[in-house]
């Protein structure tokens, strides 16, 4: 039987298991996988590159659609070259999402080491939406990710500054922020786009879609 991947290109299988269940609630049979090698968090552009090697080079089978779940989208154009099947980031999918309509966004996430390639990806996909730039927590990220509270009071700090700013709507900038971006749903004072359900949506449009 033909499967839905949901693949983590970090080697934590705690975030696997949970970017997992955010997107079973869009695709139910989805299923992950968890990169063999590397750090348990993204946080630098040498990281990056690094699990863009891991996606590219996996081998998936009988995939019948992939998510790729980091927020740079590591891998996904080379999994894309050699899969005959639709494969999403959930970085394009949040940014194709976020500028919908011609709305403006930022993105608040952790990651300070990643801003340039965030910035690259967002304005590639943004469509006619207008992209303000990333809006960063304040301290080390691994830290961050090991305090729920602390996390979460973080990233409402950003989603202020980037509503400030004029921002319209916020991405939560990262698949392991997931449930975060899930918890702060119903408190941010604008509108929130979790990148994860973003990109199970665009995957579905897909696979329901006259053309895959």
């Amino acid at each position: 039987m033909s499967r839905l991947i949901l693949m983590n290109p970090n080697s934590n299988a705690a975030t696997t298991q949970a970017m997992v269940a955010i997107a079973r609630q869009i695709l139910p049979g989805v299923e992950g996988w968890t990169a063999p090698r590397g750090p348990g968090m993204i946080v630098t552009e040498e990281a990056l590159a690094a699990a863009a090697e891991e996606v590219a080079t996996a081998d998936l089978g009988d995939a019948a659609g992939v998510i790729v779940s980091a927020f740079g989208d590591p891998g996904m154009a080379a999994q894309a070259a050699r899969l005959d099947c639709p494969v999403v980031g959930i970085g394009a999918s949040a940014a194709a999402e976020a500028g919908a309509g011609g709305r403006s966004f930022a993105v608040v996430t952790t990651t300070p080491g990643l801003e340039r390639s965030v910035d690259r990806l967002m304005r590639a996909h943004a469509g006619a939406g207008r992209y303000l730039g990333c809006f960063l927590t304040e301290g080390d990220p691994l830290r961050l990710m090991e305090d729920a509270g602390m996390l979460d009071r973080a990233l409402m700090e950003g989603i202020g500054r980037a509503a400030g700013q004029g921002a319209a709507v916020a991405i939560i900038g990262g698949g392991p922020l997931g449930e975060a971006a899930e918890r702060l749903a119903d408190r941010s004072p604008i509108p929130l786009i979790a990148p994860i359900r973003a990109a199970a949506r665009a995957l579905r449009a897909r696979l329901d879609g006259p053309c895959r």
